[in-house]
Parts: structure tokens; sequence; C-alpha cells
């Protein structure tokens, strides 16, 4: 079970970076991402929101990715750990940038979607893999 748990998140996880790494390469490329039909995309890129302290919020995410799948394929309860926090904090941001979106800018981007349903599946899984690794004992 534990190693299925471990592929699920990581699957998850190269998703994740697919989708952030795919909005860093339409932002540096200035290129507005495909949309499909809602076209909402290239009005959340061009946002004033798509930007945090001057640097690519999508940038961010792939970061945010990149990170989680180093502390998944890590060893050890730290790494757990590393990897649940990580989500955590990266599900809290997906949080506030899907409120921006409705709220805000009036647009949903589906890749947004798709990384912030990433998201959550990783916060969930990361939590399901650190509480059931070996050793692990809850007080």
């Amino acid at each position: 079970m534990r190693d299925r748990l471990q592929i699920a998140t990581l699957v998850v996880a190269v998703l994740g970076l697919g989708v952030a790494g795919y909005l860093t390469y339409a932002h540096y490329a200035g290129i507005d991402p495909a949309c499909g039909i809602a076209h909402g995309c290239a009005t959340v890129q061009a946002s004033e929101w798509a930007k945090l302290a001057g640097v690519p919020v999508a940038l961010v995410g792939l970061f945010g990715y990149a990170g989680i799948f180093l502390a998944l394929a890590l060893p050890g309860e730290t790494a757990r750990l590393a990897a649940t926090g990580l989500a955590y904090v990266g599900f809290g941001f997906s949080v506030y940038l899907t409120y921006v979106e409705i709220e805000k800018i009036d647009a949903i981007c589906q890749w947004c979607v798709v990384s912030a349903v990433c998201m959550t599946g990783l916060a969930i899984l990361t939590t399901i893999r650190f509480l059931r690794a070996p050793g692990h004992t809850t007080a």
C-alpha cells in the first residue's frame, strides 16, 4: 500500500510540475496560455496578481512543486514532514489565488484550477503518507 501511495503522490507532483512549468514558460515566452473555451487564463496571467513581489506566481508554483517532489524523493521522517508542510503552504496559496480569481479578477484559469486540485491532492496524500510512515507515532 505504501508503494502505491508514494507513486500516486509522485504522479500528482509531476502533474503539478508540468502545469506550473507550462505557465512559467507561457509567462516568459510572452504568450497567452492555451485555455479552451473560457479564455480566462490570459486574463489571469495578465492581472496584477500574476506576480508576487515581482516574481511570476507560476514560477513560485514551479519551485513549490519541485520542493515537494524533492522531499518526496528523499527518505526519512523529516523529508516526509517537509513534503507535507510544503503541500499545505501550496494548498493555502492555491486557496488564496482561487479567491483572487473569483473575487478580484473575475476570471478562472483552467490551468490554475488543475494546479489547485494537484495541491489539494498533495496535501491529502502527503498527510496520509506522513501518518502511515513506519515508526510514526501519534500522541
